[in-house]
């Protein structure tokens, strides 16, 4: 199968995997896709090891990473960054989260447990200019960024080294800003997708964007996890499409398997957009988390990077507890998934998911054509 898409990246299927796990990323580019590590969630020390990971894993095959890169985020004291954040947060939102966690009998933290402040800080452009620093010592061949327009600095690094830049919109209006940048690659991202999204649906947005995007390639994201959707993205006009929350149900993917399980449990129905984890609107597993945020009484969600500030450490504790099967964290349990998670059936290896992907896709092309009368002869 050959789009635009794969004649720029040089892979044998149009498929982007998109993880934050290195193994999932590897697996995706050694079955002819192509993995993007979702490098905000490192420190830059930690994502120069996991990049070097997975260069010796792919062999010189095509990979890429992605970037967390706000345009609206709360702005602290660079000199004392995370200290100046934190006296940010009114102290009623740190004692409704300290509430909420012991009226489930959430456990502290495993001893040696880190913490993850550093990244939740670093969500900024200051931030992610010390990840980018580390990205451009490897050979990626492609950087993405989300949540906004890419920095300037971004985008000329990005064309001077020769690695394609390409961006996720969930508007019209953002693809125009985009294109403006300078961005290469478009990616329409409807609502249906798992983590920050907007509230167009994928089958009204790829068009938009593709009448939009002259001749840079676009990809289609959200509600893709079948050869069949794979196929009618192709048919909407995308050159290819960029996958998220499949991936959660791939043996390589990090999480920890009380997550994988309500996933299989989960219908189409069972999840929702919601700010209570990063600050911004993002979509995850609907659970009695999210129904304590919104009982009358509770505080409003805080902008980015307050909020993760504020509940990394709960998440941290409640991911624990509930991977050893304690009952409150259960109910607690989330993560970011998109409404494709109805139709998790098994957890199996990322190389046979990228198989099946294709293989359906092909499948379904090749019955679409048959719909066709023969030409005359």
């Amino acid at each position: 199968m050959r789009t635009a898409l794969t004649d720029l990246l040089g892979v044998e299927h149009p498929i982007v995997g998109f993880n934050r796990s290195p193994g999932v990323v590897a697996a995706v580019t050694n079955a002819g896709g192509f993995g993007v590590l979702a490098a905000s969630a490192y420190k830059p020390e930690e994502l120069d090891a996991q990049l070097t990971w997975i260069e010796e894993q792919v062999q010189g095959k095509p990979y890429g990473v992605d970037l967390l890169v706000p345009e609206k985020f709360a702005a602290g004291d660079p000199d004392n960054l995370i200290a100046s954040l934190r006296a940010q947060i009114p102290p009623e939102h740190f004692a409704f989260v300290q509430d909420l966690l012991e009226r489930y009998g959430i456990p502290p933290a495993p001893e040696g447990t880190g913490s993850f402040d550093e990244i939740a800080a670093s969500l900024n452009p200051a931030g992610a200019a010390a990840l980018l620093d580390v990205a451009f010592q490897h050979r990626i061949s492609l950087i993405a960024n989300a949540l906004g327009t890419p920095p300037p600095d971004l985008v000329a690094r990005g064309k001077a080294a020769g690695v394609v830049v390409a961006a996720l919109v969930g508007r019209p209006k953002h693809a125009h800003r985009q294109i403006d940048a300078g961005v290469d690659v478009l990616i329409a991202q409807g609502t249906e997708a798992g983590g920050h999204t907007g509230t167009i649906a994928t089958m009204v947005l790829t068009p938009e964007i593709v009448d939009i995007a002259g001749d840079r390639p676009v990809l289609a994201a959200g509600g893709i996890a079948s050869g069949r959707q794979m196929a009618a993205a192709l048919a909407l006009g995308a050159a290819g499409v960029w996958t998220g929350s499949v991936w959660l149900s791939s043996e390589e993917d990090v999480a920890n398997q009380a997550i994988k399980n309500k996933f299989l449990a989960a219908t189409s129905s069972d999840t929702l957009r919601s700010p209570t984890r990063t600050g911004k609107p993002a979509r995850q597993l609907c659970t009695a988390w999210h129904d304590e945020w919104e009982a009358a009484g509770s505080p409003e969600p805080l902008p980015m990077p307050l909020q993760p500030l504020l509940v990394n450490e709960a998440w941290q504790r409640i991911d624990a507890a509930a991977e050893a099967g304690h009952e409150g964290a259960l109910t607690l349990e989330s993560f970011f998934v998109g409404q494709v998670v109805g139709s998790f059936r098994e957890v199996r290896p990322a190389a046979e998911i990228v198989r099946e992907l294709v293989a359906d896709c092909e499948r379904r092309i090749a019955d679409l054509g048959a719909l066709l009368p023969s030409p005359a002869v």
